[in-house]
Formats: structure tokens, C-alpha cells, sequence
């Protein structure tokens, strides 16, 4: 399909919007937590909270390295725990902020407070939650608490929120859990780094999800290096050091021959992929409304970016966070796939339907479904597609030009995009 005509066909219903908009806005959240700590009275048993059962756990950055660690467990609902852990499949049941958040905040955050050099530690709290962590399934578990869980909830952009969290004395098994064979062989290495280790378990088909959990509990890395790693810093490493592996898979590959546009939105997030000849450069730009909880004091778009050309990145980036990170690794996933390199301009247009953080993972899921859901529109030129699919967003050319290398033609090789 040419571009002229996908623009034509992308028509925005807007009462099917403000429908949406309307369920996604039900504000049942606060209803819901009173609900949740409702039922972990119920099954509390003196000061013990048994018959749960944990898909993963959390791991905070504050006070570093002495952090808030603990193990995630929903309550009242432990035959349907797997589907509380953060996982792509979200995506495929078209789960909305409102589900995402209660199914998040329905989860009991049992914690305390541990240094983040754990090693060998296989006893005790530590040692449980680091079990949970690499088990191919939920664990039940048992749990001591010294106090009653009071609802503390939070969010941020890149984890995935949590509900009620309560000071953990102790975690006891009550299974054994299964470790799959892979994980097993990472942890007997101990001369393997982290990042070969990740890479290693991607190519054995676990996904970053998984590899984020086992990440965090310190369970990959050399024997004497391993460490409890924040939640919100593994989940950009190992997006990061997959997607540089996946960088290296397509290095001297070779380049797409024409100009091609994907289309996706999920959450009330507005995807524009835009992919050209040449060798890889990657871009993100952001897009976010105005009078939003992303933008709140804003009279116009916060525009926000990040880029990269041939060799990477050498830094953290600077205004995207860990979206960039999410964003790239759905962009690489599909040029391995198709075994070739392109130079890519990532719009994201965040609106107020959008109404809630609730991590990285929808970013990532939406860049990976543009390409394996739907075909992509042919432009004539890079600068072309540019100019098009600007018309569908809501800033002028200039300032997404003053913002955007690749938008206002200044890649590094902008003659293979006209040739």
C-alpha cells in the first residue's frame, strides 16, 4: 500500500475514542485496593499470610546498596498468579490502564530491607525470594509479617506498579520450585558475565520478562559480582543488552530497499515507525499532551528524544528513559528477524488516554505488535514519510525539525534515503 492511501484509510473514530476513554477512566482503582486489603485481612492467620503464592518480585533502588526487597503475591486469587506477573500477553488480551492497575495493585508486596550483595545467599528471606525469582512457575509460599500490609501505592515509568506492601520476618517455601535447565547453567558458571548470561538465555527462548526477574534477583553475573539489581534498573539492562546483541546479529547485514511506515497504538500511546535504507541508526521521539500526567503544567507538546547511530550507544540516554530501550529492542527484534538494517524514526505520541504510568512493557509490546500485526505503507523518500505522517500529529514541523536528527534529514547517510 502506498503512503497517500494508508493515511487516507487511518480514520479516527472519535465516539469509539471518547468511549474508550470513558471505561478506561472508570477510577475504579481506589475501590478496588480497599478490596484487595479486604481480602489480605481474610487470609491472614495471626501474623502470617498463607495460601499465596508469588510469580515474581520487586527489588526498590532507595538506599542503595541497602534496598526494600521483597516477593509479589496476589491474595485470594493464587490459581490465576501467573496472570499478575508483568508478561507481552498483557497485550494480546488488549488489557487497558484500569486492568493492568488492578491487577497490579492486587498483589501484596512482602519486603525487607537487604544488602544487595547476595552471592551465595540461598537461606532465609533473600534466599526464598531469589528462588521465586529463577522457579519457571509461581511458588507457594508462606509469609511472616511483622506488620499489617498498608496500601502504599506507586508508579513510575518504567515498573510496573505494585498494592499493599507490609515488613516481611520471613518467607518459607511450600513446594519445591522447578528451575529450568538454562538457568541452572548460568548459576553453576561462575566465571559468566551477566551480560553473556542474558544473552544466552534470550537465544534459549526466555523472554525479557523472564530475564529481567532472574536479573534482579542477583542470579546471573560472575559468582563474586552477584548482586540484587533494582527492578527499575533491570528492566532497562536487559532491554539494553539485548538489543545490543541483537545491534551486533544485524551489523553487516544489508539494508532495506525502500521506505516503510508501521502503524500501532495501544493505551492511548500512538506509534509511527519509520524505516529507511541505510545502515542503522535508531531514533525515539515523544510526544506528550499537554495537561497530562506526563505534561500536567504544559500549554503544548513536551517533545522529548533520544537517538543513536552505527556504533550505538556509549551513555545513558538523556530524556526518554527506559521507553528509548523498550522501543529499540522491538525495532531490532524485526530487522533480525528479516536478517537486514535500516535507519529508524520512532514517533511516539503519548495522549491523555494515557492516564496512568504503568512501565516500559506497553512501549515494547506495541513496537513489537506494529510489525507482527499489521503491513507497512511505501513512501518515496524518508523525508517524504516524514512529512506525511507529521500531518496525523499534533506539533508543527518546525518543532519536531528543531528536535528530531533523522526528521529534519540530518542522518548520517541521507543520501541512501533519496538514491
Amino acid at each position: 500500500m502506498r503512503l497517500g492511501e494508508f493515511i487516507e484509510d487511518f480514520q479516527e473514530d472519535e465516539s469509539a475514542k471518547k468511549r474508550r476513554l470513558a471505561k478506561e477512566k472508570s477510577y475504579q482503582i481506589t475501590e478496588y485496593l480497599e478490596d484487595v486489603e479486604t481480602r489480605v485481612t481474610e487470609h491472614l492467620q495471626g501474623d502470617t499470610l498463607v495460601g499465596s503464592t508469588a510469580p515474581e518480585i520487586f527489588v526498590g533502588r532507595s538506599g542503595y546498596p541497602s534496598v526494600s526487597t521483597g516477593v509479589l503475591s496476589p491474595v485470594g486469587d493464587e490459581t490465576n498468579a501467573a496472570e499478575y506477573a508483568t508478561s507481552g500477553k498483557w497485550y494480546n488480551k488488549e488489557l487497558g490502564v484500569s486492568e493492568v492497575l488492578q491487577r497490579r495493585t492486587g498483589l501484596v508486596n512482602s519486603r525487607r530491607e537487604a544488602s544487595v550483595d547476595v552471592n551465595d545467599v540461598w537461606d532465609g528471606f533473600v534466599g526464598a525470594q531469589r528462588e521465586v525469582a529463577i522457579a519457571d512457575r509461581p511458588v507457594d509460599i508462606e509469609i511472616g509479617l511483622e506488620n499489617r500490609p498498608e496500601i502504599d501505592f506507586s508508579m513510575d515509568e518504567v515498573t510496573t506498579p505494585t498494592g499493599p506492601d507490609a515488613t516481611a520476618q520471613s518467607v518459607n517455601l511450600t513446594e519445591n520450585p522447578r528451575v529450568p535447565r538454562p538457568v541452572q547453567k548460568t548459576l553453576e558458571d561462575d566465571d559468566w558475565r551477566a551480560g553473556g548470561a542474558m544473552r544466552y538465555l534470550y537465544r534459549r527462548g526466555f523472554d525479557v520478562y523472564e530475564i529481567n526477574n532472574i536479573l534482579s534477583a542477583g542470579a546471573l553475573g560472575r559468582g563474586d559480582q552477584r548482586r540484587l539489581v533494582p527492578t527499575r534498573w533491570s528492566i532497562t539492562a536487559v532491554d539494553d543488552q539485548i538489543g545490543e546483541f541483537l545491534r551486533g546479529q544485524i551489523y553487516n547485514t544489508t539494508a532495506i530497499d525502500q521506505v516503510e511506515v508501521w502503524y500501532n497504538e495501544y493505551m492511548g500511546n500512538r506509534f509511527w515507525i519509520i524505516l529507511g535504507p541505510g545502515q542503522w541508526e535508531f531514533e525515539l521521539v515523544e510526544l506528550k499532551a499537554p495537561n497530562s500526567v506526563w505534561n500536567p503544567e504544559g500549554s503544548q507538546h513536551l517533545l522529548m528524544a533520544d537517538s543513536e547511530g552505527y556504533e550505538g550507544r556509549q551513555s545513558y540516554v538523556d530524556e526518554t528513559s527506559g521507553a528509548y530501550y523498550a522501543a529499540r529492542l522491538g525495532v531490532l527484534e524485526h530487522l533480525t528477524d528479516r536478517d537486514r538494517q535500516a535507519t529508524c524514526l520512532v514517533l511516539r505520541e503519548v495522549t491523555d488516554e494515557y492516564w496512568a504510568p504503568v512501565g516500559v512493557w506497553p512501549i515494547r509490546e506495541a513496537v513489537r505488535n506494529a510489525f507482527a500485526e499489521n503491513q507497512p505503507a511505501i513512501a518515496e523518500s524518508f523525508q517524504s514519510a516524514v512529512s506525511t505522517v507529521l500531518d496525523q500529529l499534533p506539533v508543527s514541523n518546525q518543532r519536531l525539525y528543531r528536535k528530531s536528527t533523522l526528521a529534519s534529514g540530518q542522518q548520517t547517510q541521507l543520501s541512501a534515503f533519496d538514491s
